[in-house]
């Protein structure tokens, strides 16, 4: 069975003798938490925005939807387009564009100039994951690439730590048009570390159509990418309205909202170092406890999740299991395909993110038509099956080897 620590030692050594280790990787942790955050943002945001852009919170929502939809087109076609183009070069260049985007909707006046924003976020984030998630293999000895690759993907659960209530935050003290310039202004911060900090990551071969096609022939990477879906499309159908369910079904004050989601970023945080330790190990056994907790904590938000301590603790709970997500989907991916790394990458981030958005939409539809208690039992239903996809996987007996012998 071909290994990630085996295959790893075989891309030419551009990683070692560059000087760019744990520093550049750092560098990308700072670049996925930025583009997360910009994503994530109007999560917290969602009811004064909505009131004052004049929409419902169904509508707001498709603020999250359109980013989605975005990123999940963008990244596959940046990944063919940008060819053989220095990564680092890219991946400033969508930074310095993700600060425009939420420069314009920091400024938005209507809900249509707000839309226009979203969609350049989304062509922003998209880029940045597609190229950033296989780069630790480049950048540090491959006995540290699955460390690199959780601290990479720790920028995602950080964001639920500090991006998202920090801006939930900004938006309180300030006004939500506030804490979209705030991101502006971090976008170009991290658009000059990146070009300060990367080696030069002259691309390895170019991505063609026909290989990324290909990929789709080998099951496990189908099962990978069906999961990924399951679970990104069911956290998203919930927490994307997690301020109106707070308030309304756990009956939560406004004034302790961003102290609640700090608690479920924490718990995010311990989520993807935890996967990714545990993927390291076994990514299908990762991903079954995953799905398991996920599913549940969603479920019980209605029945144990009423007033402050029973929020709290299903929050923690459903943090700790979704922090673990995106590095453990990545690391099966990587696992099974580590020959085709940015084309994996970008299909990886391709569902993930049409994943947010046919989530974020249908939760939508499930608040305006079963109110915010059907869309926790939507949520939960689709991790379950990512339960059921993951236990019934090819060749379920052992799971992914990640290391060699």
């Amino acid at each position: 069975m071909t290994t990630i620590e085996e295959t790893t030692g075989r891309d030419g050594g551009l990683r070692r003798g560059r000087g760019a280790g744990w520093a550049a990787v750092g560098a990308l942790a700072a670049a996925t938490f930025t583009v997360v955050t910009s994503e994530m943002l109007p999560v917290g945001l969602l009811t004064p925005m909505g009131g004052a852009l004049g929409v419902t919170d169904g509508t707001a929502g498709l603020t999250l939807t359109v980013t989605g939809v975005v990123a999940a087109v963008g990244a596959p076609v940046l990944t063919l387009a940008v060819g053989r183009a220095d990564r680092r070069r890219v991946l400033c260049g969508l930074l310095a564009m993700l600060a425009a985007a939420n420069l314009l909707a920091a400024w938005a006046p209507g809900f249509g100039v707000m839309l226009v924003a979203r969609v350049l976020v989304g062509a922003g984030m998209g880029g940045v994951w597609a190229l950033a998630a296989g780069l630790a293999v480049r950048l540090v000895a491959a006995r540290s690439v699955a460390a690199a690759t959780s601290l990479i993907f720790s920028g995602v659960a950080v964001a639920s730590v500090l991006g998202v209530p920090a801006g939930t935050l900004i938006g309180q003290l300030g006004g939500w048009r506030a804490a979209f310039a705030a991101v502006a202004a971090l976008s170009a911060l991290v658009a000059v570390a990146l070009a300060v900090l990367l080696p030069p990551l002259p691309a390895e071969g170019a991505v063609r159509l026909d290989g990324v096609l290909r990929l789709f022939r080998d099951a496990r990477v189908r099962t990978g990418l069906i999961v990924v879906a399951l679970l990104v499309g069911g956290h998203f159908a919930a927490y994307t309205y997690v301020r109106p369910v707070l308030e309304e079904v756990s009956g939560v004050g406004p004034g302790v909202i961003s102290t609640l989601l700090l608690v479920y970023g924490v718990a995010g945080v311990a989520g993807n170092f935890v996967g990714g330790a545990g993927a390291g190990r076994s990514p299908r056994g990762t991903l079954l406890v995953i799905s398991g907790v996920l599913a549940g904590a969603v479920l019980l938000v209605p029945l144990l999740g009423v007033g402050v301590p029973g929020a709290v603790a299903l929050l923690a709970v459903w943090g700790l299991a979704y922090g673990g997500v995106s590095v453990s989907t990545q690391t099966w991916l990587m696992a099974v395909a580590p020959r085709a790394r940015e084309a994996a990458s970008a299909l990886f981030v391709g569902v993930f993110n049409a994943a947010i958005a046919l989530g974020a939409f249908g939760g939508g539809r499930a608040v305006d038509g079963w109110g915010l208690t059907g869309v926790l039992w939507l949520g939960g239903a689709l991790a379950a099956g990512a339960l059921v996809a993951v236990a019934c996987r090819p060749g379920a007996g052992g799971g992914v080897a990640m290391r060699s012998g």
